[in-house]
């Protein structure tokens, strides 16, 4: 699964990285070096652009960065706490699954990451590790999203929210967790995005690249990532070893 991310970058170096307009406007957040359920974060998406009378120009599509709240609120949905438990959607039934299939087949995006928590237990204790790439690039973890409205406030603003897709891991990512974020090949990313492929059209890419994984860093990190309170670029660093004290009279 992924419960906790960090996406550092801000929607200028995003929008060279990813060949997309910045469009998150003043509720851009900044840097976050533990993103947890509900906070807004940068996501890419690409659409139609309207023309001056509303209509969507089906001849361009435009690759745009927007801020977006972790944890999808389906359409349907009454309550929007319920997206505080969907912030993760398998790959393999995305396309089934009623909460999400829309999504699937017509909003999906792109979730920026410079790499991803995850949690091993073994002994009681959950040991934190994080997951990063080889050099500075971004990870481009595969993501829905929907927009919604509190049904009892017509009138209330859209909330638009996102989750991650997930796929089984595999290599040494498997021994810490059985799930991973889905991560996307840059040469994926047009067909990934593109507004008028539907669910079958990206079924191919929904299986995990063996070239990625193995080029991603694991490494054990401190367990002061547990608490969302924390944040800051030591969350990413390996945990500072406890000083031993020695008995010189032993």
């Amino acid at each position: 699964m992924c419960g906790r991310y960090a996406s550092t970058k801000d929607p200028a170096q995003l929008a060279v990285e990813f060949d997309a307009l910045d469009a998150s406007g003043s509720d851009a957040p900044g840097a976050d070096y533990n993103v947890a359920p509900t906070k807004p974060v940068l996501a890419i998406v690409a659409r139609h652009p309207r023309d001056a009378e509303g209509q969507p120009d089906v001849a361009r599509v435009e690759r745009t960065i927007r801020v977006m709240r972790w944890g999808l609120i389906p359409t349907w949905s009454q309550d929007k706490n319920v997206g505080v438990k969907m912030i993760n959607a398998r790959s393999e039934t995305a396309a089934v699954k009623p909460a999400y299939r829309d999504s699937m087949a017509r909003r999906r995006c792109i979730l920026p990451a410079d790499g991803w928590f995850e949690w091993r237990r073994e002994t009681g204790a959950k040991e934190p590790f994080y997951v990063t790439g080889p050099d500075s690039s971004s990870l481009a973890m595969a993501g829905l999203w929907t927009a919604w409205r509190d049904p009892n406030e017509p009138q209330s603003p859209w909330l638009v929210t996102c989750a991650v897709l997930t796929t089984d891991a595999f290599g040494p990512l498997a021994s810490v967790h059985e799930r991973m974020p889905l991560v996307l090949p840059r040469e994926s990313f047009s067909q990934w995005l593109a507004p008028d492929q539907g669910s079958d059209d990206v079924a191919e890419l929904l299986k995990p690249s063996a070239e990625i994984v193995s080029q991603l860093e694991l490494r054990p990190v401190s367990t002061a990532v547990n608490s969302i309170r924390n944040n800051g670029p030591a969350l990413l660093e390996p945990p500072v070893p406890e000083p031993v004290e020695l008995d010189l009279f032993s």
